[in-house]
C-alpha cells in the first residue's frame, strides 16, 4: 500500500477547499434552486466579441501565440489602460496576457516571494490570495476590515501589520465579497504607508470597471511613485463576461513582468488562442458592452440592496463588484449555519462570509450578477426563511 501523505506535499495537504464551492456543488444536486452563490455575469459574451472568435476558427488561426500572449493584444491592452485610467504601459515588455487573473496572481507571488517573505492581505477578500501565498512559502499576515468603515483598508490598520519581513501587499479593491471601493483620499494615504516602508503591491483591479457613482476607479499604480513597485492584475470575465474564456493580464514593471513571463513559459506556455484574438477585439470595441451592463448591475444593486435592509438584514450599500453583503447577526446564526439553513429550506445559494476570512463570519455573500427576475425571487424566499426562524 501506498502512503499517499507521505508522498504528497503537506503545504498542499493544509490547504482548504474553497467555501464558495462547496455551496455551489450542493445547489447543483438540488431541484429549483436559485443561486446567487457564484460570481459569475450572466449576460452572454456580446456577439461581436464571440463572432471575431468564430471568424478566425475559421481562417484556422490555432496555432500558440508569443509567450507574452499577441502583440496586437498588448497593445489593446495598453491602449485601454490608457483610455480608461490614463496609465501607459509597454506592450512589449509591461503587460502579460494570462490564463485569467488567477494566474497572473499566482505567478506575481511567485516571482516576489521567497520563504518566510510576509505578504499582507486585507479581509474580507476572495479565496485565493491566502493559498497561493502559503504555496510559495510566503507567510500570510491577515488586516481585518470592518463594516463601519465601508470595509476599506485604512493607513493605520496597514501600518499597525508592517515588519521587517513584510514584502507585499495584495490590494483587492473593487472587493469581492464586500463590494467596498477605495477614494482617491483612501488611496494615497495606503500609498504613503507603501513607499514609506518600501513594499510592493498586488493590485487586483478584476472589477476595476464595476464601480457605481459619479467618482470614477483610479489604479493603484497611477498614484504618484506607485507605478514602479505595482504589478496591476485584470481581465475579462467580469468587465466582458468572458469567464469560460480563461484570459487575464498583468502589467507592471519590466522586470517583475519579466520574471512572471519565464514561469508563464513553462508552466502555460501562452493563454488560449482564440481568447485572444476575441480580447483584441473587446479591448477596441467593447467600452459600450462595459457601460451596458454596468447600469444593468447597478439597477440589480439598489433592488438588492434595499430588499435586504427591508427585512431586517443590514446591508453596506457596495459601490463596486457584484456583491452585496449582509449581517446575518441579528438572526442568531452563524454564516454557515444561515446558508446552509436557506438552502436546504428555501433552495436559495448564497456563501457564508467566513469563507473570505474570519472577520466575514456575521455575513453572507449574494451575488446580484443575475437577472431580476432571479433576484426578486430570491428575495421573496429569503423573506420567507427569516419569518420562520
Amino acid at each position: 500500500m501506498i502512503d499517499y501523505e507521505k508522498i504528497l506535499n503537506p503545504t498542499i495537504q493544509r490547504l482548504k477547499p474553497s467555501g464558495i464551492r462547496r455551496f455551489f456543488d450542493i445547489a447543483n444536486e438540488m431541484e429549483d434552486v436559485i443561486s446567487l452563490s457564484v460570481g459569475e455575469p450572466d449576460f452572454y459574451t456580446p456577439w461581436h466579441i464571440r463572432e471575431e472568435a468564430i471568424r478566425t476558427l475559421e481562417k484556422g488561426r490555432t496555432r500558440y501565440t508569443p509567450n507574452r500572449g499577441l502583440l496586437k493584444l498588448r497593445e489593446e491592452i495598453s491602449n485601454y489602460l490608457y483610455r480608461h485610467y490614463e496609465e501607459r504601459y509597454l506592450p512589449e515588455s509591461e503587460i502579460l496576457v494570462t490564463v485569467g487573473g488567477s494566474e497572473a496572481i499566482d505567478l506575481c507571488m511567485r516571482a516576489l516571494l521567497c520563504p518566510g517573505d510576509e505578504v499582507l492581505i486585507p479581509q474580507p477578500s476572495f479565496v485565493c490570495y491566502v493559498p497561493l501565498a502559503q504555496m510559495t512559502g510566503g507567510v500570510p499576515v491577515i488586516l481585518e476590515t470592518r463594516a463601519e468603515n465601508g470595509f476599506r483598508l485604512t493607513a493605520e490598520e496597514l501600518e499597525k501589520k508592517i515588519t521587517e519581513n513584510t514584502k507585499l501587499l495584495v490590494f483587492p479593491y473593487p472587493n469581492n465579497p464586500t463590494g467596498a471601493v477605495m477614494r482617491r483620499e483612501d488611496l494615497e494615504a495606503v500609498a504613503e504607508v507603501v513607499k514609506r516602508h518600501n513594499l510592493f503591491v498586488l493590485s487586483d483591479e478584476i472589477y476595476s470597471t464595476l464601480t457605481y457613482g459619479t467618482e470614477p476607479h483610479i489604479m493603484f499604480s497611477h498614484l504618484p511613485g506607485m507605478r514602479e513597485r505595482t504589478v496591476v492584475v485584470n481581465g475579462f470575465s467580469k468587465s466582458h463576461s468572458m469567464t469560460g474564456w480563461r484570459l487575464g493580464y498583468a502589467a507592471g514593471p519590466r522586470e517583475v513582468i519579466g520574471q512572471m513571463t519565464k514561469l508563464h513559459q513553462f508552466a502555460i506556455m501562452s493563454a488560449p488562442t482564440t481568447s485572444q484574438y476575441a480580447a483584441i477585439e473587446a479591448m477596441k470595441n467593447g467600452d459600450d458592452d462595459i457601460r451596458q451592463m454596468r447600469e444593468q448591475y447597478d439597477m440589480r444593486r439598489r433592488l438588492i440592496v434595499d430588499g435586504l435592509n427591508s427585512m431586517g438584514l443590514s446591508c453596506f450599500e457596495p459601490e463596486g463588484a457584484f456583491y452585496a453583503f449582509p449581517s446575518v447577526k441579528s438572526t442568531g446564526l452563524t454564516s454557515a449555519e444561515f446558508c446552509e439553513r436557506l438552502i436546504y429550506s428555501k433552495h436559495v445559494a448564497v456563501v457564508p462570509g467566513d469563507a473570505f476570512g474570519e472577520s466575514g463570519e456575521g455575513f453572507v455573500r449574494i451575488s446580484y450578477s443575475y437577472s431580476i427576475k432571479h433576484i426578486t425571487e430570491a428575495l421573496e424566499r429569503i423573506q420567507a426563511f427569516l419569518r420562520e426562524l
